[in-house]
């Protein structure tokens, strides 16, 4: 297709295409991946650090709560506040000092109800106010929180310190600096990125894995290549007089294309349902879903003769086209039933002349009356004939077939016997007349010089089935050899120049079989071969009548 081979040239099919952004379905989606695991690999990072930093904050606030706890109930403390001074060398400070070298605090203050520390990590500020507001703390409350003050920004725990009477008499804040939460979110940030990158990493190989087998799915096509055939796929299937049925692995309809729906008389929009619950029960049916194997398979929808074939797909589904051969079965029923009459008149031909012969004589020797005894015989003879096979076979090439292999076997000196009747509904009239022609031909050729030359002929329809049999009074056909006979190439016959023989009971067989029936050799009764055909379906219902043709009067 045109957009095949301008994608593989790698020229651009329209004027659409981005400067920068390219072209290809892979690529395109490549990219794509790429941005999208870059991004998820960010967010997940941030999503991480994120929690991990507020965690941080939490635990070193909780650390300064404990401290200032534990201060608080230090035993002795709330009465040296209220019995000694504001000293930088005050049982206060010496107390708060020890706590704050043995925890690790940045500061442990211990301030009174007025809000002056009698405690600091730099005496020189014992007996001042506290930088930050201690109201909280004061009026009974705990808090912890991240603050800043004159040492820094720290996170700070505040609780109150009461007296043996359970009076606040002061309160108890100690701190931690920050910068030694900062400096682990830091140490960390590197580890989360190692394990961000390599998860990026391993999402690159794997978008890059799928970039390179879409590549070989999508023929390394572009988006607009592939909407380019889409179209013209559209534009086929539904353009071309041809039906197109796709099934998928579940014998679902996946497509229908515009001539199947005609054919088949089904509508587009049934896609997705299974296919026995779209067409009737019946040989269409189950050609199209494979219960029918073959290629050519005639079938018959709606009073359409059918060719069906059927090929499945990789996914276990299958496409099946159909050709509408309604209007070659009427050409060739006109092209067979010419046929059939150029034989018959070859044949009367020849008996013709052996009649005006004969004629010519009498009137010569004066047998007037002998004369038109004899006109009178030939001329009934003629007309019983075919009023007889008119009179049973009501398709007229079938028919038409019949009298002029009568009028052959006449002229060659063995008498035919047609039994049996069939309705003008044949589905298939052309394959009939080639089954029976061929059957014919060959009994008459095997009847020719038997001590008592007869040819049966015995055509029946059971329902929508038609049974053949064509016996002669030949040798017959031996035992073993009675599957050998309808190879192809295989005969008894010296081949003409022109061609070759053994074609004829490998067409029949082939032909049976295509319409899901059989043929079959045996032994006539008294002697000789018989032949019996049976074709399934091979008449259309009888209340949809035969396939329109157009009738042609019976020699």
């Amino acid at each position: 297709m045109g957009a095949t081979s301008t994608a593989r040239r790698g020229e651009p099919r329209g004027s659409g295409r981005r400067l920068g952004w390219p072209r290809r379905v892979s690529s395109q989606i490549l990219l794509m991946q790429l941005a999208l695991a870059t991004g998820v690999t960010i967010l997940a990072a941030a999503l991480f650090l994120a929690p991990y930093s507020a965690e941080l904050d939490r635990q070193v606030m909780r650390r300064a709560m404990a401290i200032a706890q534990s201060t608080a109930v230090e035993p002795g403390l709330a009465e040296a506040l209220l019995t000694t001074p504001a000293e930088p060398d005050g049982p206060v400070q010496r107390r708060a000092e020890r706590i704050r070298e043995a925890t690790g605090a940045e500061y442990v203050v211990v301030l009174d109800n007025r809000g002056v520390r009698w405690s600091h990590a730099r005496p020189e500020r014992v007996g001042h106010r506290v930088s930050t507001d201690p109201s909280a703390a004061l009026a009974g409350e705990e808090w912890m929180g991240i603050d800043t003050g004159t040492m820094g920004r720290t996170a700070r725990g505040k609780v109150p310190l009461y007296d043996r009477e359970g009076r606040i008499v002061g309160a108890v804040s100690v701190g931690i600096p920050y910068e030694g939460v900062r400096d682990r979110l830091i140490a960390a940030v590197p580890g989360v990125l190692a394990y961000a990158g390599g998860a990026l990493a391993v999402g690159a190989l794997v978008a890059f894995a799928h970039s390179r087998r879409l590549q070989r799915r999508t023929r390394d096509l572009a988006f607009s290549d592939i909407a380019a055939l889409l179209d013209e796929r559209e534009a086929m299937l539904h353009g071309i007089r041809e039906g197109v049925v796709a099934l998928d692995g579940g014998g679902r309809l996946r497509l229908v294309n515009d001539e199947a729906a005609r054919l088949l008389g089904i509508d587009p929009e049934h896609t997705g349902r299974p296919l026995d619950d779209v067409l009737r029960p019946g040989r269409t049916a189950d050609v199209l879903a494979g219960r029918v194997a073959g290629s050519d398979l005639l079938t018959v929808s709606d009073g359409r003769v059918l060719v069906a074939n059927r090929m499945p797909t990789a996914d276990g589904g299958a496409v099946a086209t159909l050709r509408d051969r309604t209007e070659l079965e009427q050409l060739g029923r006109e092209l067979d039933s010419t046929r059939g009459l150029i034989d018959a008149l070859r044949a009367q031909d020849h008996e013709h002349a052996n009649h005006l012969h004969t004629l010519l004589g009498l009137l010569e020797l004066g047998m007037t009356e002998e004369a038109t005894e004899y006109i009178a015989e030939a001329a009934g003879g003629h007309r019983a004939t075919a009023e007889q096979v008119t009179g049973r076979i009501r398709d007229p090439l079938l028919a038409a077939l019949l009298v002029g292999k009568a009028t052959v076997a006449a002229e060659r000196g063995v008498p035919l016997s047609l039994t049996g009747e069939l309705p003008d509904r044949a589905v298939d009239p052309r394959g009939l007349v080639t089954i029976v022609g061929n059957l014919v031909d060959n009994a008459l050729d095997a009847a020719v010089g038997s001590p008592a030359p007869l040819v049966e002929v015995d055509l029946r329809a059971d329902g929508e089935t038609v049974r053949l049999r064509v016996a002669d009074s030949g040798p017959g056909v031996p035992a073993d050899l009675r599957e050998q006979v309808f190879a192809d190439g295989w005969t008894t016959k010296e081949p003409p120049a022109y061609g070759k023989r053994g074609i004829g009971l490998a067409l029949v067989r082939r032909l049976a079989e295509r319409h899901g029936g059989r043929a079959e050799a045996g032994e006539r009764p008294g002697g000789g071969a018989e032949f019996t055909v049976v074709l399934p379906e091979a008449l259309a219902p009888a209340a949809a009548g035969r396939v329109p043709a157009r009738r042609q009067p019976a020699p």
